[in-house]
Order: structure tokens, then C-alpha cells, then sequence
């Protein structure tokens, strides 16, 4: 399948694997890569240019498909080694770069410079067309139904992706609720390029997260996850576990002091333990809705090819026999 994200990106398949906090090591990149999409390293777990040299090099030995790395800037009280890091990208031949967060325009002179291409998630259409303003070559749209941060607009992407469609002249990937074939179909009929799994990727076998947490998405519906921090405004959506109900109760008993500071305990410094360490109720953690569609644990390159399969399936058969 060719569309403007294939050329883009050089793959074979319209899917990238989004950048995901201790879930992006050379292992899950390098399984989607080598399926045929594009799989992305997530720097700031890696926290230091040369571990994400490293983390780059040990993907390499994986596989000889493109790459990308995940560049997130966030406000931090201690900020990362970012020129380093876009050091680290450039020097090592990596053609992709997904940036999220704050506005990336300070890294995108270097980037461009060294010819790749850089696509921004964006949770808004307004957001996704200053992205086109200042240089990226495409956007990852992210609907309300996304794990993560989903922003404060709340709207999904059934109207999200068509809105942004109508505004945008640069490639445009649909992030939240993509699991199958259906969801790729879809993103394509509302305008997209392509798509961008996050939590269905965390369910396959090459996923470096404790099984522990496998389960827990098998086990999940779409009614399982919860958003939190909405009266900080720095929404996520999370799975729902006795740490994210502390967080609700915290926030409805604090009301308008709620500060982050009070929500430290279940939301700082817990990722390693929860994906490396399986436990998983002991502080929040993004998940998507779409886990509600998700029932197995394939290997990347299974679920690439049967994403696929059902995507020609549903063009080939059902649309086109609906209008003969």
C-alpha cells in the first residue's frame, strides 16, 4: 500500500509505532521496522545522548529498515541533554523524528539540515496547523480516545481527522484507537495517511514490557481507562487501578488546590516499575480505549501483516462491491 506516509518514511506499510516512555527500546522499534512500518526509539527514557547511541546502534544490529526516534519536550526542572540528543540522531543516520510536547522549532533547523523528516503529534487541529507553519513534514493527529495525553479539547477522531484533513497540505497519521484493519481503513477514509499505534503495539511479543502488563490490556475493555489530571490540565489518559483512584480522590477532595506535588506518589518515577518490573497497580500509566479491542499477543510482524490483510480485504471486497 503507497500513500504520501510510505513515500515519506521510506516503509513498506502506512503504521508507525509511536514513541512510548519505557516502552521505545531497540527491541520494539526494530520488530515493527523490520514488519514493514516504522518503529520509533523513545529518547527521554533513554535519558543521556550515549545511551540513545547505544539504544540506535543495538536496533541497527536488529534490523536494516528505516528507523525514528521519539523527541519529547516537556517542562522540566532538570531539562535533558537535548542538543546532545540531536547530536546523537543526526550522527547516527536516523532519517525520522517524532517530536512531542512543546513546540519543536528550536530542533528543526539541525534536523532538517541533516534531511529528516519530522512529524509532530498534535491533539488539535489549530496545534497541527502551526506545526505545518514552522517546517515539519507531518503530524500525528491524536483523537480524545488516545493513551496519553490526549489534550483538553476532547474530540474524537471521527472529527478530529476529517477537520484536520480539510485545513492541513502536509501527510497526516491517525493516532488513538487504531488496532486492525478497520481502524486503518478507516483513518484512511477520514483523510489520513496512515496510522499510529501505541497500546496495540505494547501487546505483541516483542514489546520489552513485563507480562504483567499484557495482561492487563488483554484484560481491559473500553470502558477501563480513566482520565486524570484534568484539573491541572495536563490530561492523560490511564488504565484505571487502585493508584489512579487515589489520584481521583485526591483530586476531588483538593478541588482548586490540587498542585502536581500532590499527586507525586502515583504518577513520578513509576514507569520502570510498572513496564520492566510488571507492577502494575502501583502507580498510573497510559493506556488507550482501544484496548478494548485488543485480545491477543502477536509478534509485530503478524499483526503488521494481518493489519494489512484486513485493510485489502475491506477495500477490495466491501467497498468496492458496495458500489458495483
Amino acid at each position: 500500500m503507497k500513500t504520501r506516509i510510505t513515500e515519506l518514511f521510506g516503509i513498506e506499510h502506512p503504521i508507525v509505532q509511536g514513541g512510548m516512555h519505557y516502552v521505545g527500546f531497540a527491541e520494539m522499534a526494530a520488530a515493527v521496522s523490520d514488519a514493514g512500518g516504522l518503529g520509533i526509539i523513545t529518547a527521554l527514557t533513554l535519558k543521556t545522548p550515549q545511551a540513545l547511541k547505544a539504544e540506535i546502534e543495538k536496533a541497527r544490529g536488529m534490523t536494516d529498515k528505516p528507523l525514528g526516534v521519539n523527541l519529547t519536550f516537556l517542562p522540566m526542572l532538570t531539562q535533558p541533554d537535548y542538543p546532545g540528543l540531536v547530536r546523537v540522531i543526526i550522527d547516527s543516520g536516523i532519517k525520522v523524528v517524532e517530536t512531542a510536547g512543546r513546540n519543536p522549532q528550536a530542533v528543526l533547523p539541525a534536523l532538517k539540515e541533516a534531511g529528516i523528516k519530522v512529524v509532530h503529534k498534535c491533539t488539535s487541529v489549530r496545534h497541527a496547523l502551526k506545526a505545518q507553519s514552522i517546517g515539519c513534514d507531518a503530524v500525528s493527529v491524536d483523537g480524545f480516545e488516545c493513551a496519553g495525553h490526549p489534550g483538553e479539547d476532547d474530540i474524537p477522531n471521527m472529527i478530529l481527522l476529517p477537520r484536520a484533513a480539510d485545513e492541513l497540505e502536509i501527510p497526516m497519521l491517525a493516532s488513538g484507537g487504531q488496532a486492525d484493519g478497520r481502524s486503518l481503513v478507516a483513518s484512511l477514509a477520514l483523510g489520513a495517511d496512515g496510522i499510529n499505534m501505541g497500546t496495540r503495539f505494547m501487546a505483541t511479543k516483542e514489546a520489552p514490557v513485563h507480562d504483567n502488563v499484557k495482561q492487563a490490556i488483554l484484560n481491559a475493555t473500553e470502558l477501563d481507562t480513566k482520565l486524570i489530571m484534568r484539573p491541572l490540565r495536563n490530561t492523560e489518559r490511564v488504565l484505571d487501578n487502585p493508584a489512579v483512584q487515589r489520584v481521583l480522590d485526591k483530586e476531588r477532595q483538593l478541588g482548586e488546590k490540587l498542585k502536581i506535588d500532590d499527586l507525586l506518589d502515583e504518577v513520578a518515577g513509576v514507569y520502570p516499575r510498572v513496564m520492566q518490573g510488571g507492577e502494575v497497580e502501583t502507580g498510573v500509566w497510559s493506556c488507550g480505549m482501544v484496548a478494548g479491542l485488543i485480545n491477543d499477543i502477536p509478534t509485530c510482524k503478524e499483526l503488521i501483516d494481518r493489519i494489512m490483510s484486513e485493510a485489502r480485504a475491506i477495500i477490495a471486497e466491501r467497498l468496492v462491491g458496495a458500489i458495483a
